[in-house]
């Protein structure tokens, strides 16, 4: 299943050029109270964008939510008025007390629960619902570890800069299709709700951002993740080239041999099959009707088909 692995994303959420003059400290690019660049944060202050957030989750009066990135806590308490219990998740420590001095002694203080940490690292609660106003550097941990979590959740809202959303929701054919892309969507069914301004939005950020429905898949598919994105690592390297061409590339075969090796001396019985890795990988392609494909047109049934095949001869890729 997924892992939470940092993907080399950080265009995200970027704060605005600083303007160079002596009043720079006061200027409307940093938030005199909180260090929100430290951590890539973006507190959104539209309350009309904050409302469709909440509204997009459907929330339930018997609903545990977590939320990833509070800020301020101006989604939290749209959420506290709707589900029954919100654990907000929060690394900046000032952050978390701004959040709970903002109901104390209010009939929401006690149904918030906020931690202190990295949301990577920390021990994540029971939820059904996910909110996020995401900082930008974990928007890949972020996605994988909700999708590698168990129990399953309903469904999580997410904001993250607009090009990391389009790439989440891309279709096979369209130029953002990627290995992003197939991996979550083997996982879940992703959609983009809701496009939001730079300017809702202090400081804003250089990019705008969209917010994201993800619903995962119920069972999820009996695939093991490091597999389905070993394949994906390879023929995405270059998803306009063809997949055999690929398999080519420098290091490939090589990976594939020891793989292979270790694999058969785990068999009960020994395997009499003495063509090379490289001629079996192009007898699956060919045999497939692969020949000419590429990866930025091959859908989720094509990848899992290649990769059944694949494990039938005996080649993994993790």
């Amino acid at each position: 299943m997924p892992r939470a692995t940092t993907e080399k994303f950080s265009r995200a959420h970027q704060p605005a050029p600083k303007k160079k003059d002596s009043n720079q400290a006061s200027g409307s690019n940093t938030n005199p109270i909180f260090n929100t660049a430290r951590f890539g944060q973006h507190i959104l202050k539209n309350p009309a964008t904050a409302q469709k957030i909440v509204d997009a989750a459907n929330l339930k009066p018997t609903d545990k939510v977590m939320e990833v990135g509070p800020g301020t806590g101006n989604l939290t308490v749209k959420i506290l008025e709707k589900a029954k219990h919100v654990t907000a998740i929060e690394m900046d420590p000032r952050m978390a007390a701004e959040v709970i001095k903002r109901v104390q002694g209010t009939p929401e203080q006690r149904k918030l629960e906020v931690i202190i940490g990295d949301f990577v690292k920390v021990d994540i609660p029971y939820f059904e619902v996910c909110i996020s106003n995401t900082p930008y550097q974990i928007s890949s941990p972020l996605v994988f570890r909700l999708l590698s979590h168990r129990p399953l959740f309903r469904v999580a809202i997410l904001m993250f800069q607009r090009e990391f959303a389009m790439r989440l929701v891309a279709r096979p054919g369209t130029a953002l299709w990627s290995r992003l892309s197939a991996n979550v969507q083997l996982y879940a069914k992703v959609d983009n709700i809701i496009n939001v301004s730079r300017n809702d939005f202090r400081p804003p950020p250089q990019v705008e951002s969209s917010v994201i429905r993800m619903v995962p898949i119920d069972p999820p598919p009996p695939v093991k993740f490091e597999e389905f994105d070993g394949l994906n690592r390879i023929i995405f390297s270059r998803p306009n080239k063809t997949i055999r061409g690929n398999f080519q590339a420098k290091g490939v075969m090589k990976m594939l041999e020891q793989n292979r090796s270790t694999w058969l001396s785990l068999q009960a019985t020994p395997v009499d099959d003495d063509r090379s890795v490289s001629q079996m990988t192009d007898e699956i392609i060919s045999e497939l009707g692969h020949t000419e494909s590429r990866a930025s047109k091959m859908d989720i049934d094509d990848l899992l088909k290649l990769l059944a095949a694949f494990h039938e001869a005996g080649i993994h890729f993790s």
